[in-house]
């Protein structure tokens, strides 16, 4: 699983012109998922989510997670995470999940997500044409993968 960690300032997904997702200060995760994800691999990322210290302090230090800002997250899924670039000029998604598998492990990633954030978590909806706009502050942008613990 890989996901794309960015602070903002403001967030929103907008899906056939209606906004579903809309956020001041907090992060916008986008999440990619793949056929070998489980569910250590969902706690392990939301872990990492909620106490990744990218906010700053009364120094303007980032040392403040999510949580002792009291942001919000918007999660939006992006099987594009998983584009294979090695050949040619025209991305390979075979590593990105199928619906079938990556749906639920979307959903399970959102609830475990809420679970650990104590927050309503807001989320684009899986496979939909969605317009994120976003004001990266910092900019600030983090990528986690899963299977690179190291």
């Amino acid at each position: 699983m890989r996901i794309v960690l960015q602070r903002v300032s403001e967030a929103s997904v907008t899906i056939d012109q209606k906004k579903v997702a809309d956020i001041q200060k907090g992060l916008l995760v986008l999440v990619g998922i793949e056929e070998a994800d489980t569910q250590e691999d969902i706690d392990w990322l939301v872990g990492k989510i909620v106490k990744m210290r990218i906010f700053g302090d009364e120094n303007d230090v980032m040392n403040c997670s999510i949580q002792d800002i009291d942001g919000d997250i918007i999660v939006v899924s992006q099987f594009t995470l998983h584009a294979s670039t090695k050949k040619g000029n025209r991305p390979s998604y075979i590593k990105a999940a199928k619906p079938d598998f990556a749906i639920p492990m979307y959903e399970n990633f959102l609830k475990s997500l809420e679970k650990e954030f104590t927050k309503k978590i807001q989320a684009g909806i899986f496979g939909a044409d969605m317009k994120v706009s976003l004001v990266n502050d910092g900019p600030v942008t983090i990528l986690i993968d899963s299977k690179n613990r190291d």
